[in-house]
């Protein structure tokens, strides 16, 4: 999985929505999350990795920009890179959008620390994950640094090829 690869493919139900007729922003955050374990996942930290090695992952700052509604029966995809990468931390981008090329939704930016569960704090990631992770680094992480983003730039074309 590369730069920019889709981490979550979902539908929009009735029930994700709420009285004004569009997925209410807990749906939107709960499907980031998901995109965001399979995104870890990719980078060596499966549910089996955390488990074994007692490690986990802190969200510390998390950003969230709304663009369009998102609608009963709409095909939701997520696309996601890694922007910076530090030996305890890694920051990333999530975009949602309505199908494949479809309308972008939505972006989330998240900064989240690696953590020693036993002793509670942070810790490094381990080689295997540090080269793994440096794999999904979109090519220009600059482009997130204006927040809100003015467009989405992670496309159907992974983004550091």
């Amino acid at each position: 999985m590369d730069a920019g690869d889709i981490t979550y493919r979902g539908l929009v139900h009735q029930w994700h929505c709420d009285h004004m007729g569009h997925m209410n922003v807990m749906w939107y955050v709960g499907k980031f999350d998901e995109a965001t374990w399979n995104l870890a996942a990719t980078m060596g930290m499966s549910s089996q990795y955390m488990r074994e090695s007692k490690r986990g992952m802190a969200a510390v700052d998390q950003r969230i920009c709304y663009r369009k509604e998102a609608l009963v029966g709409d095909v939701i995809v997520v696309r996601s890179a890694v922007l910076e990468l530090k030996p305890k931390s890694v920051r990333f981008v999530h975009e949602m959008f309505r199908g494949d090329g479809g309308d972008h939704l939505s972006t989330m930016m998240v900064t989240g620390v690696h953590i020693d569960l036993v002793a509670r704090k942070a810790a490094q990631f381990e080689p295997r994950i540090f080269a793994l992770s440096q794999a999904k680094l979109a090519a220009k992480p600059e482009r997130w640094d204006d927040w809100p983003p003015r467009e989405a730039f992670l496309s159907s074309v992974p983004l550091n090829k």
